[in-house]
């Protein structure tokens, strides 16, 4: 009765929070209900992921003939399918030469010691670029692109620079492995420079997409101390989780893929993933996708946002909201002008 009593006064209160359940939303500290020590006891954070993880599985099954059964089955294996030589070399290095040597107005946010640089890839650019359309409408990328996403959509694309150790500051937190969400969501990246195993290689522990007994269990626990009992990004939803941890989850070490420009990387980034450790100053550059909507809808398709004439739209307009809202909503993403994706 003392729960029931609790929780009536909590919807009644806060509506919109209870609404949130049935979206992605994933913030311990900031949704009463997700950040429920008692809530999460009887299992709501863990059944919220079951629940998101089966829709995944289900929309998948329906875009798998988009996909070739051998970027099927290292995708189902790993968590993440890693394709070398994407491009033939000609078409590489006409996109490669055009994109590097342009200069574009860019955003730029600090984490740690390491500066993020993204350069939307709008609509003008992709008038300018007429390589950036052959390249997402080649069936192979398309393909994964909504295997892994799980969705029939067109994700956000940007160039993006990682710039490392360009701060006296503690190191980047993007290096401690996590998951990005509760449910599985796409991350890809398109490497227009080579990226040593040193120099803040792309890390992911392999199979750690999968929802395991022991995943489940080991997420029970961390909700059942959120947010209090956790650092900040976990408490935000983005799941930290060390070595040992791993081990008692029966997962194996975190695998850095190091690789040669022309590499596509395509990755569930619910799986444990990082950015690895760089030992020295470094830049490096890709075209990185991003793709996630509502985990439990049970279509693949039906996105509006994927419209012609608002898909590579969405990006700016996203921008200008936050930059009108920084006041209410924050905006860590600094307009820094013009520049060019490997500027220093």
């Amino acid at each position: 009765m003392a729960l029931m009593r609790t929780s009536l006064r909590s919807i009644t209160a806060s509506p919109w929070h209870l609404l949130q359940l049935a979206t992605g939303a994933k913030s311990f500290k900031d949704n009463p209900f997700i950040g429920s020590k008692r809530l999460n006891g009887y299992g709501l954070h863990v059944k919220r992921m079951a629940l998101a993880h089966r829709a995944a599985a289900y929309r998948r099954r329906k875009l798998a003939r988009g996909v070739s059964a051998e970027d099927r089955i290292q995708f189902d294996a790993l968590g993440y399918v890693a394709i070398p030589n994407f491009l033939g070399p000609a078409q590489f290095e006409t996109l490669r030469s055009t994109l590097l040597d342009r200069a574009y107005p860019a955003r730029e946010m600090l984490q740690g010691d390491t500066i993020t640089r993204r350069i939307a890839i709008d609509a003008k650019l992709m008038r300018e670029v007429p390589g950036l359309a052959k390249l997402f409408t080649t069936p192979r990328w398309h393909g994964l692109m909504q295997y892994v996403a799980s969705y029939a959509s067109e994700p956000l694309y940007y160039i993006q620079t990682i710039l490392s150790h360009r701060a006296e500051a503690p190191p980047d937190p993007q290096e401690l492995l996590h998951a990005d969400t509760f449910h599985p969501t796409m991350k890809a990246w398109f490497f227009l420079t080579d990226v040593a195993e040193d120099e803040g290689p792309f890390t992911y522990v392999p199979g750690s997409h999968r929802l395991t007994q022991q995943r489940l269990a080991w997420e029970k626990a961390r909700s059942m101390i959120a947010p209090e009992g956790v650092d900040h990004l976990s408490a935000r939803g983005s799941m930290r989780v060390d070595r040992d941890e791993l081990r008692a989850m029966g997962l194996p070490e975190p695998v850095k893929l190091a690789v040669k420009a022309n590499t596509l990387v395509v990755a569930d980034t619910c799986g444990f993933h990082a950015r690895g450790a760089s030992v020295r100053p470094t830049t490096r550059v890709e075209i990185w996708a991003y793709a996630r909507r509502n985990p439990f809808i049970p279509w693949t398709g039906l996105d509006p946002l994927s419209l012609p004439g608002i898909a590579f739209r969405r990006i700016s307009l996203m921008w200008l909201a936050r930059d009108r809202l920084a006041r209410w909503i924050g905006q860590p993403w600094t307009d820094v002008g013009v520049k060019r994706p490997s500027d220093g």
